[in-house]
């Protein structure tokens, strides 16, 4: 079971962005490998305090964690760094750690491999609608989906170049994507580093490009991909795919796919948060003598029993027939309103009947003292 985030960090929920870029350099490096070299649990909670820093660093992310838990990623929706080494993470987040990290803090000498440069520029980020119906929500649901996007040229694997001869270091950096330049100043000597503006950062360039992509790297194309989608999702939440988006230019990092959850209308039932509201109209007789009646319900049909004497209004409980919190913690229920229905058009026959029972004494309204006024009952629905 994963922890939580923000007791990985050893932070509050009320941190500010500030705090947290502290928290996660403080962890990562007092668990990272080179501190702890051999040591497997160092290594994984070195990853993990990567993950916690990439949601909550993220404020989209941030506030989907802090209202539904680890489970608005599930799926493949978080980052997720189980692929990566240190020096991946440490490159992903550059601005936390400076860019003497990996020399001044780990004796490394200032590593300057190609890991220590951007790789490419990052895809864009995609945005699809995804409906689902009352019975998906309430279980969860695997959609697969066909998505309209850029993706990885196979000619060249995404380099965008025409072949392997056809890349060459990039002279005014020398391959590490970084220039550096030393000032002085009244307060002695300053380095700079700043992106290579020869080769955009990249440390290599190329002299042939693929026919194929142009260069680029990537081509416009269709790709099928599978969604799961947790129990309990509601209209206008977003869930995000980790680089299911644009493919990068060059090798760079893919985008991701934000999925918006849209609801389809219930030809019979409404949803209310957790709860699943339906509209039960039934003969004047049956409210008189009572009588046993099926209500549709999310997963299929129940029967329920009217009392004799159920007025119009009345609101019977199906406890547990709602749609569940999508971190499990409990689940909703389906509640029957009874209307009492009234014919429009009736006949001389029934008209002599009804006028005969509005005379009675016994079809006079008499309601009970302790029976519950119309603004009491919404009041209950709703706590």
């Amino acid at each position: 079971m994963k922890r939580d985030y923000y007791e990985i960090l050893e932070i509050h929920k009320s941190c500010t962005e500030e705090e947290i870029k502290k928290a996660y350099r403080k962890t990562a490096m007092k668990y990272h490998p080179d501190r702890n070299p051999g040591d497997k649990t160092a290594e994984e909670k070195f990853k993990e305090a990567a993950e916690a820093y990439e949601v909550l660093s993220d404020s989209d992310k941030r506030a989907q964690y802090d209202r539904f838990g680890h489970s608005a990623f599930s799926g493949g929706r978080s980052g997720g760094f189980g692929g990566m080494n240190a020096e991946d993470i440490f490159s992903q987040f550059s601005d936390i750690f400076g860019d003497d990290a990996f020399g001044g803090f780990f004796g490394g000498g200032g590593r300057k491999s190609s890991n220590s440069r951007s790789h490419g520029t990052r895809g864009s980020n995609l945005r699809v609608k995804l409906k689902m119906n009352f019975e998906d929500i309430a279980k969860g649901a695997t959609k697969t989906i066909k998505v309209k996007k850029q993706v990885k040229c196979n000619s060249c694997h995404g380099s965008g170049a025409k072949d392997k001869n056809s890349v060459q270091t990039c002279s005014g950096c020398g391959g590490s994507g970084q220039v550096r330049r030393v000032q002085q100043t009244f307060l002695g000597a300053m380095q700079t580093v700043t992106t290579c503006p020869q080769c955009n950062g990249e440390g290599q360039k190329i002299t042939s490009v693929c026919n194929t992509c142009k260069g680029d790297g990537r081509v416009y194309d269709e790709e099928t991909i599978e969604i799961d989608i947790p129990a309990g999702v509601q209209e206008g939440m977003q869930l995000s795919l980790n680089s299911k988006g644009n493919a990068g230019i060059r090798g760079g990092a893919n985008g991701d796919l934000i999925v918006l959850i849209e609801e389809e209308a219930h030809p019979t039932l409404h949803r209310d948060g957790l709860n699943v509201a339906f509209d039960l109209h039934i003969p004047f007789p049956d409210a008189v003598f009572g009588t046993n009646v099926e209500v549709p319900t999310i997963d299929g049909r129940a029967k329920i029993k009217i009392p004799a004497g159920t007025q119009s209004g009345k609101i019977f409980r199906l406890k547990g027939k709602g749609f569940p919190n999508i971190n499990g913690y409990e689940k909703g229920d389906q509640l029957i309103q009874v209307n009492i229905w009234t014919p429009q058009n009736i006949s001389s026959e029934e008209k002599d009947m009804l006028e005969k029972m509005r005379k009675s004494p016994n079809f006079e309204p008499k309601p009970e003292k302790n029976e519950k006024s119309f603004f009491e009952k919404v009041k209950e629905m709703f706590n």
